[in-house]
């Protein structure tokens, strides 16, 4: 039996302002997006829009950047708390107190790629394949934040590595589920969106690839996952996590099956 370490929440502070270590994994995430992209571009990728140069990455990681924000925060307020915070308004401003869902953030990001590819003169699928295989990465180090703060665990379980979390109060052995998804999500999926889009490809299937693959994993490791507290269980069994998952596999692999089916003969090899 393993037991959570119980990690300091504040990675370090700089006088009065205490900089938090899942704060710190964001700035990771973006980092890794910005540093992937950088190398994409260099290396001339087939996934890479034409004359897309560094400073569009520059201003496209800044787009993303508050698309994740506000559709993170704006997905959990509304896929897991709205009557709460219709009863508590002022609370959807109180990001420094948690609450960020990975659905809504994928929404406000492609709200964001689609506005900065219609100022910029791309087309929205061109931005989204050259964005999609950068993304597991900060997944990745999203949910490595999430294991730091022992928040997320996993459902009872009797693996030789399961964990005692402290912070749950009940002496009961979970599954990591954390790390689960800092595997699946993070780095097989990067794994298999790299080399995917390293030969060129329809466009279309790189973003669909993504949408459907990030939705089996999450769907997978939510059987490990336990539910939120608030919400439990919904139809079928499934957790909150899973049926927003469904969507996005059934999108990507249609948007898959769509641009092969429009691509030229010679982009299907």
């Amino acid at each position: 039996m393993l037991v959570h370490p119980q990690f300091d929440p504040i990675a370090f502070s700089l006088g009065p302002v205490a900089v938090r270590w899942y704060g710190l994994m964001y700035l990771v995430a973006f980092a890794l997006l910005f540093l992937l992209g950088r190398a994409r571009i260099r290396a001339g990728s087939p996934s890479v829009p034409p004359k897309f140069g560094q400073r569009d990455l520059e201003d496209l990681l800044f787009w993303g950047a508050i698309g994740t924000v506000l559709g993170g925060r704006l997905g959990y307020v509304l896929f897991y708390k709205p009557a709460h915070f219709l009863s508590h308004p002022l609370e959807i401003f109180m990001v420094w107190q948690g609450g960020m869902a990975f659905h809504g953030g994928l929404i406000g990001v492609i709200a964001a790629m689609a506005l900065y590819a219609r100022r910029r003169g791309w087309r929205f699928l061109q931005i989204s394949d050259f964005v999609a295989p950068l993304v597991p990465l900060g997944l990745a180090a999203g949910r490595m934040g999430n294991f730091i703060n022992g928040e997320l665990w996993g459902r009872p379980t009797t693996v030789p590595w399961g964990m005692v979390f402290p912070q749950v109060g009940d002496g009961i052995t979970r599954h990591p589920s954390q790390l689960y998804q800092f595997a699946g999500e993070g780095i097989l999926l990067f794994l298999i969106l790299w080399l995917y889009s390293s030969r060129p490809r329809a466009m279309g299937a790189i973003s669909g690839l993504f949408l459907a693959g990030y939705g089996v994993m999450r769907f997978l490791a939510e059987f490990a996952r336990e539910p939120d507290a608030f919400l439990g269980l919904l139809g079928l069994g499934l957790s909150m996590g899973q049926w927003l998952s469904l969507p996005m596999i059934a999108l990507g692999l249609a948007l898959m099956a769509f641009s092969r089916r429009a691509a030229p003969a010679e982009a299907r090899k």
